[in-house]
């Protein structure tokens, strides 16, 4: 028995074998779709997003896994719009304030001061096929796929002192963003705006009396209770501000009806866990951290009523945003918070 030809023989087949293996593992990962996805949000949501990504791979099979960065990690907050555009990102998670110069309607998606005043009457308010549509239009015009919404939580007043009206405000110097300064100035409110990172020495050497910034849990995570500790609802815009998904179109359109619907459930679920978790956390902030109280209802509704030079600076934008003015208006009266 020629000894040398079987195993020239066998090495043959085993290499042969090899090679196959080597083709089969390449075609299933040409097979394998990925896409980067790109967050604004650090890693005080990975456990969400290992849920996020582990949903895809599972519900696809493998066949689509979700490349996930943080904020920050490869692009800019504020230029997703335009990275996601160009194809340097597949789909990005963000806040229609970062764009709002490159998409008309991104403040007003965003969040304007007395918009809503709870999230279901926010999502009755995206969800409707009005607001809806001009969402679709708007960010397909910016060269984009609007793929959905996201909801925030509370956005409310801290203060060094009680607060029992807007009265009250007009002694002290509160940290607002330029929308709701607009609206504070109508009640001769004095305003200034600081990053995060300078409220708590801000608050502590008396710079401002006050900030309307964020939740319970973003007042703890800051530190600023060791300052302030009364936590006012101002009934003026809840959830506070709203997240946006994007999709780059040239991707979206080579995925399979299958894949498309996967992205969308597990997007929808992703944003909703985001919710809760914040949600959560300011249910959870420990009892005596702060003392609660509420705006009386009638200075809420005034702060919808002075809220309105600010929406029709919006609405002089363009004639998509007049008509998702028009439609806010339309909801603030059939809420009673506008005449």
């Amino acid at each position: 028995m020629n000894f040398s030809k079987i195993a020239r023989s066998t090495t043959a087949g085993m290499i042969a074998g090899a090679v196959s293996l080597v083709a089969l593992a390449s075609a299933a990962t040409a097979d394998t779709v990925r896409l980067r996805f790109h967050t604004f949000y650090g890693t005080e949501i990975d456990p969400i997003a290992d849920k996020f990504k582990d949903a895809v791979k599972e519900a696809s099979d493998g066949s689509l896994r979700i490349q996930y960065f943080r904020g920050g990690e490869l692009v800019a907050s504020d230029q997703f719009a335009d990275a996601v555009s160009k194809g340097t990102l597949d789909i990005v998670h963000g806040h229609g304030g970062y764009w709002s110069g490159q998409v008309d309607i991104g403040n007003i998606e965003a969040g304007l001061p007395g918009a809503w005043t709870s999230v279901e009457e926010a999502k009755s308010i995206f969800e409707s096929e009005e607001v809806n549509k001009l969402l679709t239009e708007a960010y397909e015009e910016a060269g984009t796929v609007f793929l959905g919404k996201g909801y925030g939580h509370n956005y409310d007043l801290l203060t060094k002192e009680p607060v029992s009206s807007l009265e009250d405000l007009k002694t002290r110097k509160i940290r607002a963003t330029s929308n709701v300064a607009k609206v504070l100035d109508y009640f001769d409110i004095p305003t200034v705006y600081l990053p995060a990172q300078e409220l708590y020495i801000s608050m502590s050497t008396g710079v401002i009396d006050g900030a309307i910034y964020g939740g319970p849990v973003e007042y703890e995570q800051l530190k600023l209770h060791e300052t302030a500790n009364h936590y006012t609802y101002l009934n003026m815009l809840m959830p506070g501000w709203t997240e946006t998904f994007l999709a780059n179109p040239a991707k979206w359109e080579k995925l399979s009806d299958e894949h498309k619907a996967i992205l969308e459930t597990a997007i929808a679920q992703f944003a909703e866990d985001i919710h809760n978790w914040l949600a959560e956390g300011n249910e959870n902030v420990a009892e005596g951290t702060f003392e609660y109280a509420s705006l009386p209802e009638a200075d809420s509704k005034e702060l919808t009523v002075a809220a309105q030079s600010v929406w029709q600076e919006e609405a002089a934008r363009s004639p998509r945003n007049k008509a998702f003015i028009d439609a806010l208006i339309a909801n603030a009266k059939a809420q009673g918070r506008l005449q």
